[in-house]
């Protein structure tokens, strides 16, 4: 494990992010306890995020080059979300993608501590690590499902006095670089997917015309907001 500080230290950040995300999930410890945690895992997110972003670009340079290759990173992206929403209201739908990501990425180090444990070793952390595997496309689609509705979430806790004037803005540019991500293109397909499905069920006979002028008129409106390089 020492041989590789920074791929131990990410590994101990993700695993500290699932212990606090499911104590902020599972209040067992009060809600006030459970708020706590809730900034514990944003903030854990948010270091092992830093810790990612300076692997994938090691030599830092205060340039709008550097800043726009940083922001074609995943890494960064949720060095943004976890700083965008780590004092905001507690909502459970916006600890899911931390939560998630981490347990996914700390998959495969925590195979090699169990290999250098011995081949044969904690046999029931192994299998649930290869269904978590196994399930990776879903649980991805299901990522990009909260980060996607979180968006109309953040507007709805600006208008009942639980989120900041700034929040749903900064979110959008947040929701803009991942429907963007070249490594990640589930947000981007699960847009288009919800679009086709709209669609399909707005044009049945059953459905009130000004429902269906009211969810097209909707539709055009955040294809407008997509960004137009993606």
């Amino acid at each position: 494990m020492l041989s590789n500080k920074l791929e131990t230290a990410m590994w101990l950040s993700r695993l500290f992010t699932v212990y606090c995300s499911i104590l902020f999930i599972l209040p067992v410890l009060g809600i006030q306890e459970a708020a706590n945690f809730y900034q514990r895992a944003l903030l854990a997110n948010a270091l092992t995020s830093a810790l990612r972003l300076h692997q994938r670009l090691p030599h830092f340079q205060l340039s709008r080059a550097f800043l726009t290759q940083a922001l074609q990173e995943d890494s960064c992206h949720y060095l943004l979300y976890s700083l965008i929403l780590v004092n905001s209201y507690p909502v459970t739908m916006s600890i899911f993608p931390v939560f998630l990501f981490s347990l996914l990425h700390a998959t495969t180090y925590t195979k090699k501590v169990l290999d250098a444990m011995g081949p044969t070793s904690l046999a029931f952390v192994r299998n649930f690590l290869d269904k978590l595997t196994a399930n990776q496309q879903n649980i991805l689609k299901f990522i990009a499902c909260n980060e996607i509705f979180l968006m109309p979430a953040t507007v709805f806790m600006l208008f009942s006095n639980q989120g900041s004037l700034l929040q749903p803005f900064l979110y959008y540019r947040f929701l803009t670089l991942r429907y963007s991500s070249r490594r990640n293109p589930y947000c981007r397909t699960l847009f288009t997917e919800l679009r086709i499905l709209l669609e399909h069920l707005v044009m049945k006979p059953v459905c009130p015309a000004f429902v269906r002028r009211m969810c097209l008129s909707s539709i055009a409106f955040v294809s407008r907001l997509a960004p137009t390089g993606a």
